[in-house]
């Protein structure tokens, strides 16, 4: 039977963008002005811009935000980003306009597969639709769309895509019930 080999493990082909002084600067800019308690959303707007991200109006942006590569991120107009979201962009991140990313959520771009011995890195985009709400300490993984005004519900994991005005829970998450909005 086969193993796992992680001394073969090579992502060489994988190019997050930037050259690697921008991705230094941005890791420690990430840090202090992000990953702290500063507390004023309209500098790290400004800041995020400066980096190749595009972000819409009325964007807040609360303490202690993880992102990875901010120019594979695109946000929408009205987008709420709470404490200790992580943003682990490998892949590109596109939120829509009046989304609610809630506290400690997390988004992963990257896997690796389990199935060869390399552990090969697996990268996907992931796509928040207008109106989505993704709940507290929420994952969505890799390749998922969240498709407009789903709901993941506090603790949940997407694995595959949200369908419109549904609310997912659990791990994977499933549907629940409907989002009626009055």
């Amino acid at each position: 039977m086969s193993k796992t080999n992680l001394s073969q493990f090579n992502n060489s082909w994988y190019k997050p963008g930037g050259n690697s002084v921008k991705r230094l600067l941005w890791h420690f800019t990430n840090v202090v002005w992000f990953n702290s308690g500063f507390p004023i959303s309209g500098v790290k707007v400004f800041i995020l811009r400066l980096y190749g991200a595009k972000i819409g109006s009325g964007v807040v942006i609360k303490p202690r935000v993880n992102i990875k590569y901010p120019w594979k991120l695109i946000v929408g107009n009205n987008v709420w980003i709470g404490e200790n979201v992580w943003i682990d962009n490998l892949g590109q991140v596109t939120i829509g306009d009046n989304v609610c990313l809630s506290q400690g959520s997390f988004f992963l771009c990257g896997n690796h597969d389990y199935k060869k011995q390399t552990f090969d890195l697996v990268v996907g985009d992931i796509i928040l639709e207008d109106g989505v709400w993704i709940g507290a300490k929420a994952i969505v993984c890799p390749g998922v769309t969240c498709f407009s005004h789903s709901v993941l519900s506090v603790g949940s994991v997407a694995t595959s895509n949200l369908e419109a005005y549904k609310i997912y829970q659990g791990n994977p998450a499933s549907v629940v019930r409907e989002r009626i909005i009055q």
